[in-house]
């Protein structure tokens, strides 16, 4: 027996999966509501496996994966979805993962992105992250956001740099120029680079993978753009970190004075498997950047930025334990998940420890 890809495909949409997985050794492997699941069937052959990839890719592509190891690009599979492909050589063998990228958007309401964020959408210019680990759903969020943008501003021209373009827009009240790295532009810090030359008034960074494209990025926030950028990051301590660790020591100070003045906001999130039905659910941890914040970005002191976001409720704040717990006693999500989850799971442990003598309690009474 041998595998059709069009069949796999099929196969992924209908279960509603994520990810499929090609690799010599198992049968194709899809993974459903974070869970992954052998298709029935033998196992693959080194031959089915190439089969499998020359089916969906170019001679370019396999002469990328033969020079460099791997080649990423997305394809659509008829009207009913778009995928992400990363293909690669593992033990000398041709492997590969799709991404099933959802051809409909999801509204702000479906995802579960509090509205607070919404206003951000609006503003003339600063930096907007949207950070989390792979397939935490940042890309769904960003193209959300996007796409409230297009449909709600007129006066915009909308700039995506991405690798590869998962989400098509099409032009609504904004114009939208979508731009793909390795296809239209070398990389994404030319691509940026170029971008403040293209009358831009929103850019989007797929990754700020290197220093070259933070800069870029953070020159661009500060020209009087707004611009939306990804970073694998939980937290927004971490992500003001991770960026300032990433520029040489003499200039770290400037760039948290840059940071300071162009950050608008940091929205984390993860996707929590659920427990009241099948799916995940989204959980987000929110900072606004307040005079309050700004301090202590310039000033280097991060570690006291998760205080400032516990109490800053009135500016749409959020911290990521509040969320988990919210969601726990919703009963969408586990007691586990909120305690490996949680960024201070002693406390955590402590206020559901209350919470279940305040339930007992009120039970008995």
């Amino acid at each position: 027996m041998s595998y059709q890809m069009s069949d796999l495909l099929q196969l992924v949409v209908s279960e509603g999966s994520s990810d499929l997985h090609i690799r010599v050794g198992i049968p194709p492997t899809i993974r459903v509501h974070g869970i992954l699941h052998r298709v029935e069937g033998p196992s693959l052959t080194p031959e089915g496996s190439e089969e499998l990839m020359r089916s969906i890719t170019s001679e370019d592509h396999i002469q990328q994966i033969r020079e460099r190891g791997g080649a990423d690009f997305a394809f659509a599979f008829g009207e009913a979805a778009r995928f992400r492909v990363s293909a690669f050589k593992e033990k000398g063998n041709f492997a590969m993962v799709l991404r099933q990228i959802p051809s409909k958007l999801l509204t702000m309401e479906q995802i579960g992105i509090p509205p607070s964020i919404k206003e951000m959408l609006y503003k003339p210019r600063g930096l907007v992250l949207v950070t989390g680990p792979t397939g935490s759903g940042k890309t769904t969020t960003l193209a959300s956001l996007i796409n409230i943008i297009n449909e709600e501003r007129d006066e915009a021209h909308i700039i995506t740099i991405e690798d590869p373009i998962e989400y098509y827009h099409k032009h609504k009240k904004a114009v939208v120029t979508q731009r793909e790295v390795h296809v239209d532009v070398p990389n994404f810090a030319e691509a940026l680079r170029r971008a403040l030359r293209q009358d831009p008034d929103v850019v989007l960074v797929g990754e700020m993978r290197d220093l070259e494209t933070m800069e870029a990025a953070i020159t661009a926030a500060e020209t009087g753009h707004l611009v939306f950028g990804t970073l694998h990051t939980t937290g927004a301590a971490k992500t003001i970190d991770r960026i300032t660790n990433a520029f040489p020591t003499s200039q770290q100070e400037m760039v948290r004075i840059q940071l300071s003045t162009v950050l608008q906001c940091v929205v984390s999130q993860l996707l929590i498997p659920r427990i009241d039905k099948p799916g995940r659910v989204a959980v987000f941890e929110i900072m606004v950047n307040t005079p309050s914040i700004a301090a202590l970005i310039r000033d280097n002191k991060t570690f006291r930025i998760q205080s400032d976001i516990q109490t800053g409720a009135k500016w749409g704040m959020v911290t990521l334990d509040s969320f988990l717990v919210e969601k726990y006693l919703a009963g969408m999500i586990s007691r586990e998940e909120v305690v490996t989850k949680s960024q201070d799971p002693v406390t955590i442990q402590a206020k559901l420890q209350e919470l279940d003598l305040a339930q007992a309690t009120g039970s008995k009474r």
